[in-house]
């Protein structure tokens, strides 16, 4: 039977962090339309199997507003990115927050399936706000791997009730 738990990133060895950003970023630098962050340095939670990371999100509290900045899980459709983002909206609820919001880019079709099964709404459209993000980060790559150009961001929000 494998043991999976859930921690905070910051119990989690800074190079194994480090190394799991990399693999999903290119580095741990996030630039999107709401700023620039240090992943490694966010606060966040990972979803442990076996004592690996099998997810991972990062986060922003702004007091009653939450941004996920970053949510990743290696295996999809196991249900640790579901688990994480569950345990990530009881968190913070819990320390008073009322909205979670997140933007992804206009490519990212799993991810907005996922987001708005679970209760996000898309609320706003940044137009070019990637080829903007590209100046500051230019390895963001131009297209999707379906081949889709990546131009945009969009802004989902869902209201913890």
């Amino acid at each position: 039977m494998s043991n999976i738990i859930i921690k905070k990133l910051t119990e989690v060895p800074l190079k194994q962090r480090q190394q799991f950003f990399q693999n999903h970023w290119g580095n741990t630098k996030m630039v999107i339309s709401s700023g620039t962050y240090n992943l490694d340095a966010l606060p966040g939670f990972v979803l442990l199997k076996d004592n690996k990371i099998v997810a991972l999100i990062t986060y922003v509290n702004q007091r009653f507003e939450v941004e996920i900045i970053s949510l990743d899980s290696v295996i999809e459709n196991q249900g640790y990115g579901t688990q994480l983002i569950n345990y990530l909206e009881r968190y913070v609820k819990n320390q008073g927050a009322k909205i979670i919001t997140l933007v992804t880019t206009n490519d990212n079709l799993t991810a907005l399936k996922f987001y708005q099964k679970r209760g996000y709404r898309i609320v706003a459209i940044f137009p070019d706000a990637v080829d903007r993000a590209r100046q500051t980060k230019p390895e963001i790559p131009l297209k999707s791997d379906a081949g889709i150009p990546i131009h945009d961001e969009l802004k989902l929000v869902k209201t913890l009730i």
